[in-house]
């Protein structure tokens, strides 16, 4: 991300230490030990904070997952010589320095991101009230980044009561096992992932587990949590204006448009296309074909690459009138630009055959996605070999999920 690289540029170059020109000037005959020992805190600490910033873009980034692990790539990185324990930053520092990235590159979105997805926790809650569940992590504490999901324990001995009362809900769900080893002893471990408007990592615990004090592994004490009621009053006290339960109202009447994307993109693997025009078979592979392609030529160009998945959304409806079922079936899920495109995408065929009236062709020449246009032509025209291995839906969905958080 060019401009998160230059943002931490900068950062890095602000917390350089001054001192230089005392050390150039230093005489050994007047040789102090605590300047010394002043100079050498300065260099430690300049090394603590340069780890710090480089870690915490690595976690930003997704690079790594992990505190340890990105701490200690950060490490190798920036100082090739052996780096003492006292040298390396805690995770509360790093942490910090996320937040501040977080601060720099995604300014007052964040803050409205961090209101929405406390509003998604506490229906979640509501959902789940019977398994007493307790909101953690930095949604409760407000330590968000973009792509942060939204931590919730649970409390039950039948996990499998858990799936049904998603599955009741509508909910997609994942659920992953993790067996680790911790002082000496092996713990399973079972997080069920929610994927919504928001994505969702849910912890499953026995019910003698509901009181027990888990610790946090950024600042090693008890971590905070907060029940239902307790989470109610933290939104009544931080959005006063904000009335709960039509906020809730319209969060539960809001559509996650990227399931929106995945409902109509599914069925196109059941439609046959005509062999003479479209060889490589189902309309998904083509869809997901001609999504490659753009990913190719413009990969942060999300208007752009919804259009290229989309664009033949229409044919699981009416096959015949396909442009238009498909974006009357899309509505307000998708921007004006991207309409554009797939409104118009079978005309940008008409501009390579030369086949298109003066003007036509002049009123598309005067939109500035004109040359998106003729690039989507060429995607869809491109997209219709037999045999190329393509992304996965779900993974295509899920990319456009992140650069969606990104970019805004």
């Amino acid at each position: 991300f060019p401009s998160g690289s230059a943002s931490l540029e900068f950062a890095t170059k602000q917390s350089e230490p001054f001192g230089t020109s005392v050390l150039n000037s230093f005489d050994s005959k007047n040789f102090c030990p605590p300047r010394a020992k002043s100079s050498d805190w300065m260099k430690s600490n300049k090394l603590r904070r340069q780890i710090a910033v480089d870690a915490a873009r690595l976690l930003y980034q997704r690079e790594e997952k992990e505190y340890f692990r990105a701490k200690m790539k950060a490490a190798s990185r920036i100082s090739k010589s052996r780096i003492k324990p006292s040298d390396l930053p805690t995770n509360a520092e790093i942490r910090d320095e996320v937040q501040n990235l977080a601060r720099m590159l995604e300014g007052d979105t964040r803050n409205e991101h961090l209101r929405q997805m406390r509003l998604e926790a506490l229906r979640m809650m509501r959902t789940l009230t019977r398994f007493k569940p307790r909101l953690i992590g930095s949604v409760l504490t407000g330590h968000i980044r973009s792509g942060s999901d939204i931590d919730i324990h649970l409390f039950t001995d039948s996990i499998e009561s858990i799936n049904a009362e998603l599955v009741f809900h509508g909910y997609p769900f994942e659920v992953e096992t993790k067996r680790v080893v911790k002082q000496g002893e092996r713990q399973l471990y079972q997080h069920i992932h929610v994927k919504d408007r928001y994505e969702f990592e849910l912890t499953v615990y026995p019910t003698n587990k509901s009181n027990f004090p888990f610790r946090s592994s950024i600042t090693g004490k008890p971590i905070e949590k907060a029940n239902i009621i307790e989470l109610e009053g933290l939104l009544t006290r931080e959005y006063p204006e904000m009335d709960l339960d039509n906020s809730l109202a319209e969060c539960e009447e809001a559509i996650d448009r990227f399931q929106l994307y995945y409902v109509l993109l599914l069925p196109l693997e059941r439609v046959k296309q005509n062999p003479i025009y479209h060889p490589e078979g189902d309309a998904l592979y083509h869809s997901l074909q001609v999504y490659d392609l753009a990913m190719n030529r413009l990969p942060y160009d999300e208007e752009f690459l919804l259009a290229a998945l989309l664009h033949d959304v229409g044919k699981g409806i009416d096959p015949y009138n396909h442009v238009e079922s498909g974006l009357e079936a899309l509505g307000p899920h998708i921007t004006e630009r991207t309409r554009w495109l797939i409104e118009n995408h079978m005309l940008a065929h008409k501009i390579h055959d030369r086949t298109i009236g003066h003007r036509q062709h002049r009123r598309l020449m005067e939109n500035e996605s004109y040359q998106e246009l003729v690039l989507l032509g060429e995607c869809d025209r491109a997209g219709r070999a037999q045999g190329v291995q393509t992304t996965e839906l779900e993974e295509a969905i899920e990319y456009l999920r992140e650069i969606g958080d990104r970019f805004g």
